[in-house]
């Protein structure tokens, strides 16, 4: 994928970093919360939305291209934050392995 026709002023879109965090439930178990780990300027390009129902509800999932500027610590499980709307991160890549962009494939749920 060619990124060098991407103009950097396009991430206009500032998303907050959040990284699981597990904590003993006291029963054996794990109870999940998210932490903030920073802010970043984002480009946010939605690409599929799909429909499921779920107990009594239909729920749409629309899933995004994030890019955001290259780190190397990014991984499948953290998610971004853009005030109410959450964007679960399923998977990040280097689209020309130049170091320079990273993509992360989100999905959102809404319902």
């Amino acid at each position: 994928m060619r990124t060098d026709t991407i103009d950097p002023g396009r991430m206009t879109a500032r998303m907050e970093l959040e990284v699981p965090v597990d904590t003993p439930d006291g029963q054996g178990g794990t109870s999940r919360a998210f932490a903030a780990a920073g802010a970043l300027w984002t480009l946010i390009e939605p690409r599929v939305a799909l429909i499921a129902e779920r107990r009594d509800e239909t729920v749409v999932d629309v899933e995004h291209d994030v890019w955001i500027r290259h780190r190397a610590d990014i991984a499948p499980g953290m998610r971004f934050r853009k005030g109410t709307r959450l964007f679960a991160i399923l998977s990040a890549f280097d689209p020309d392995e130049t170091r320079r962009y990273l993509v992360c494939r989100c999905r959102e749920a809404r319902s």
